[in-house]
């Protein structure tokens, strides 16, 4: 038997400015990786490989 939970939470401002904060360098990187994949692809007709692990160089 499965069963599914669900939560609502009520952050604090605070709390809600790092929320956005987290979210936005999330959205940033995953943008930016697929870019660097599609592009890599009009290239070499290959896939590009990479992990967000490879990005903290450029981007802290």
């Amino acid at each position: 038997m499965l069963r599914a939970y669900k939560y609502q939470i009520y952050p604090n401002k605070e709390q809600r400015e790092y929320f956005a904060k987290c979210f936005g360098c999330v959205r940033f990187i995953y943008n930016r990786m697929l870019w660097d994949r599609i592009e890599h692809y009009k290239q070499t007709g290959e896939s590009l490989k990479s992990t967000p692990a490879q990005y903290k160089k450029d981007f802290e």
